[in-house]
């Protein structure tokens, strides 16, 4: 029987977080137009092997996102119709 030689795909360039590449940047809840880009329109909070975000970052992100949420700044999820 012959064996099966599975080869497995290589990953691109790993991410960089923007925050530790740019201090000047700060993570508030008070900006929704800086929280979209880490929410999918579906509303979930995207996670940090798909962002690029480090982990102290990401954790900053989604408590500004879950801050947000609850102030009514940003949805919790999209209405459809």
């Amino acid at each position: 029987m012959e064996r099966v030689i599975r080869r497995r795909r290589g990953f691109g360039r790993r991410k960089v977080c923007r925050f530790c590449v740019d201090p000047e940047l700060n993570i508030t809840y008070k900006d929704p137009s800086l929280l979209k880009y880490f929410v999918t329109e579906r509303g979930k909070i995207i996670p940090r092997r798909i962002s690029g975000n480090c982990a102290r970052h990401q954790r900053q992100m989604a408590r500004a996102i879950k801050r947000a949420r609850v102030l009514g700044l940003m949805p919790f999820t999209v209405v459809t119709s």
